[in-house]
């Protein structure tokens, strides 16, 4: 089972949407992308759920570590400890975002609660963005479960688990935008309206990445947190 970030890094709207973060938050919120990547990356190269689950442990015990100790020499773990912890954010904290990807090895088929803990534990990644940016108050876990959820559905493509993943991401996005997100939180929102757009296309369609409306419906989540 196989998933991929929701914002590649050659995406030209993940460089609009770090913009909206405050300035001094952008690295942070970076590392943790960096840090949802390599997590699918280990899942795009891994082949057996074995070593999926023993990639992933070693991932699980690396971010606890944080915590006590200096990170090793691997970039993304750096990155982390240079801009979360100083931040408030523990390494303790970024262990439920592996649990979620490791649902995707663990489960032979993804059944509802399944499904749940997957967007809960990858989409608390919001969280963790959320207290590094400094936002109160914000639907984040809601928002973080459907973006999580609706960018599996839509790497899942078409059947049973992609529309289970679909109608579990729709009412979680619904209740997310349906609030107005704060100035320090905006760039987690736009990442949740992007989900929305994401999710609303026909399966088979191509992302129309940087489209006109895209674009100027991101702009204007920026301007009115709405």
């Amino acid at each position: 089972m196989n998933a991929s970030l929701n914002m590649p890094p050659e995406d030209p709207e993940r460089v609009l949407i770090l913009s909206y973060a405050p300035v001094t938050g952008r690295p942070a919120l970076a590392a943790l992308l960096a840090l949802d990547e390599a997590l699918a990356q280990l899942l795009r190269t891994t082949s057996q759920p074995a070593v999926g689950q023993l990639r992933l442990a070693w991932w699980r015990e690396a971010l606890a570590k944080l915590d006590t100790a200096p990170p090793p020499a691997e970039p993304v773990l750096r990155g982390l400890a240079a801009e979360l912890l100083p931040r408030g954010v523990t390494g303790a904290s970024l262990v439920p975002i592996v649990h979620g990807w490791e649902v995707l090895v663990e489960e032979e088929a993804l059944d509802g609660l399944a499904l749940a803990r997957y967007g809960a534990g990858r989409g608390s990644l919001f969280v963790a963005a959320g207290t590094a940016l400094g936002a109160a108050g914000d639907p984040l876990a809601q928002g973080g479960e459907g973006w999580a959820l609706a960018d599996l559905a839509r790497h899942l493509g078409d059947g049973v688990e992609a529309d289970a993943a679909r109608s579990l991401a729709a009412p979680k996005l619904a209740e997310a935008l349906g609030q107005r997100w704060s100035r320090n939180a905006r760039a987690l929102g736009a990442m949740a309206h992007r989900a929305r757009m994401d999710l609303d296309l026909p399966v088979d369609a191509p992302l129309p990445i940087g489209a006109p409306k895209r674009v100027a419906r991101l702009l204007w989540h920026r301007l009115s947190g709405r």
